[in-house]
């Protein structure tokens, strides 16, 4: 290994009870990172393993590791990684052998060829269960309709950063699995490369397809808010209260009718009091984008846009 105080690419491997692979994995990589030609680190971000996953991973050297008190998730761990890493590219991998590490060199080269901030893999040929290949065909799917996200893979361990984009990421729940539409959405280039996947040498998975899809769809409907409306929650929760307001007055206005020119009762009717329930919605849904512009245009601890380049006295988040 190359003895630089920065190194150029940092390895980061979140795992979780991953005891069986780790060694096997770390040699693998130390063969191809030391033909490579240039510096490196490798992080293993230990989510809170439950069997002899830190102790195995300790011995190996080089490494640095990060230990959890308790398992976190992989968002949190490869935030984590993300943090502690040094070098100017990132590159993430999954622990359980599946991800080659063969593959880093073409990862590295689309990077440098055509200039994009995040490469991903595309396991084109999964060697997974048909069950779980249908979750993820499913899930990239509407992934890719409902944020405009062109990549197939999502959730592909295999990913190459720029150290700017890695480093400007917030990750928490399950959002791991929407990083390149995040990306997309800050206006990073992405691009993807095919790449080889193998079958599963030791264990099996560590989550179930029910509880991959349960953990995920709220921080999937999280993410369409985000992308869409992020900057402007006014379009969205006030084009809705607007909605339900305007639907509630027309209802009230025609009872209102039916009471003074017919003679009708209309209080204890349940139009009427649909009416009146659609009005107050209305009103909060459209307060609620009020105060969520009020938030935003306010608050200074967060910028919702990406700088590529800027002169010296720009404050805001580069990307250069």
């Amino acid at each position: 290994m190359n003895k630089s105080s920065r190194p150029e690419l940092s390895v980061v491997i979140p795992v979780y009870n991953e005891a069986r692979s780790v060694s096997e994995l770390h040699a693998e990589l130390l063969g191809v990172l030391n033909k490579l030609g240039k510096s490196f680190e490798i992080i293993f971000v230990d989510d809170g393993s439950t069997d002899s996953t830190f102790e195995a991973i300790s011995k190996l050297k080089p490494a640095n590791v990060i230990r959890f008190t308790r398992n976190f998730g992989k968002s949190q761990a490869l935030q984590a990684g993300f943090k502690a890493a040094k070098g100017d590219y990132i590159f993430t991998m999954d622990g359980d052998l599946q991800d080659d590490p063969n593959e880093i060199t073409k990862f590295i080269e689309k990077m440098e060829s055509d200039g994009h901030d995040l490469v991903c893999g595309w396991k084109s040929h999964r060697l997974d269960g048909a069950a779980k290949n249908t979750v993820s065909k499913i899930a990239n799917g509407l992934t890719r309709i409902f944020t405009g996200t062109t990549v197939h893979d999502m959730n592909c361990g295999y990913k190459l950063y720029r150290k700017e984009l890695a480093k400007g990421l917030n990750l928490y729940g399950d959002m791991h699995r929407y990083i390149p539409s995040i990306a997309a959405a800050q206006g990073f280039r992405i691009s993807e490369i095919p790449v080889y996947h193998r079958q599963r040498k030791f264990d099996t998975s560590k989550y179930g397809n029910f509880r991959r899809f349960s953990k995920s769809f709220f921080d999937f409907i999280t993410l369409i808010l985000l992308h869409r409306f992020i900057d402007r929650p006014m379009h969205f929760f006030g084009i809705i209260g607007t909605l339900f307001s305007f639907i509630g007055a027309v209802i009230l206005v025609y009872l209102s009718y039916e009471k003074i020119f017919e003679g009708i009762l209309i209080g204890n009717r349940p139009l009427f009091m649909l009416g009146i329930l659609l009005v107050i919605i209305g009103i909060q849904l459209f307060s609620s984008g009020f105060l969520g512009e009020l938030i935003i245009r306010q608050g200074n601890s967060r910028n919702i846009y990406t700088v590529r380049e800027g002169s010296e006295y720009f404050d805001g988040k580069s990307t250069k």
